[in-house]
This record gives C-alpha cells, structure tokens and sequence, in this order.
C-alpha cells in the first residue's frame, strides 16, 4: 500500500516523452494539430466518396434496369468461370504439392511431417496389435465357456 502512494502520480496535463521527461505545451499542441487535421481530412474525402457514390448509383440505377436481363446472366457466368478456374487451378497446385511430398517421403529426404506420420504410424500397429490379442483372448474364453455348458 505504502509503494502505491510512493509512485509518481501523473495528471492529465503532464505528458511523458518515451526519455521519460516531460514534453513541451508547444509540442503537445503540435501533435494535437497533426492529429485534428489528418482526421478532418480523411472525413471530407470519406463524405466526397459517399455523395459520389450515391451519384453515380443515380445515374446507373436506369441503365442497369435496362440492361438487367443481359447483365445479371454475364456477371453469374463470368462469376463461374473465375471461381471454376481459381478452384482448378487451386487443386492443382494442391496436387503438386502433395506429389511432391509424397516423393520425398518415399525418396528417404524426410519432408516437414514426416515425423508425425511415422508416429501415428507406430501408435496405429501397436493398437492393432493390442485388438488383435484382445480378440484371440476373447475367442479362448467364448470357447471355454461354451464347452462347459
């Protein structure tokens, strides 16, 4: 509690420079300045943009209304045929890579992964190991059981 009120209490007035001294009332002025005129700025364009969007969706609004029944068919199929050969061209890529991989692996040049599939690789014989000996435990005591009755 002592070490609280033994601290420095900094008012809003007192500003430190990242030295740790205090900076001058001109420069906090300055930078205030700065700070009001770069946002000013930004709202007026941000206003510009917004009226002349709103002109130029009056002004388009009669000419897509016109032309809706051929524009609307062409944006979907252009939409088609960019997404169709975005996904080709992703699944190729993705091919590539995987025959790549696969390569290396079999090649001995331990690709990133390798690691984890030689893990799990591991860990898969040894549970089916362990079914297998559950199993040939479970048939003996099915076939003991059975022949006591």
């Amino acid at each position: 509690m002592a070490d609280y009120y033994a601290q420095p209490q900094h008012t809003q007035h007192q500003l430190l420079h990242p030295t740790g001294q205090q900076q001058p009332r001109s420069h906090q002025m300055v930078k205030a300045a700065t700070a009001v005129m770069a946002g000013g700025s930004l709202l007026l364009l941000s206003g510009l943009t917004l009226a002349g969007t709103v002109i130029a969706l009056t002004v388009a609004t009669p000419v897509l209304v016109i032309f809706s029944p051929v524009i609307a068919p062409a944006v979907i199929t252009i939409f088609l045929l960019f997404s169709g050969f975005l996904a080709s061209g992703g699944f190729g890529v993705a091919a590539i890579s995987v025959l790549s991989w696969i390569y290396r692996y079999v090649t001995g040049k331990r690709p990133p992964g390798a690691d984890q599939l030689e893990h799990a690789r591991h860990r898969l014989a040894t549970k089916a190991g362990e079914m297998k000996d559950r199993a040939q435990e479970f048939g003996k005591q099915d076939v003991t059981g059975t022949q006591q009755t």
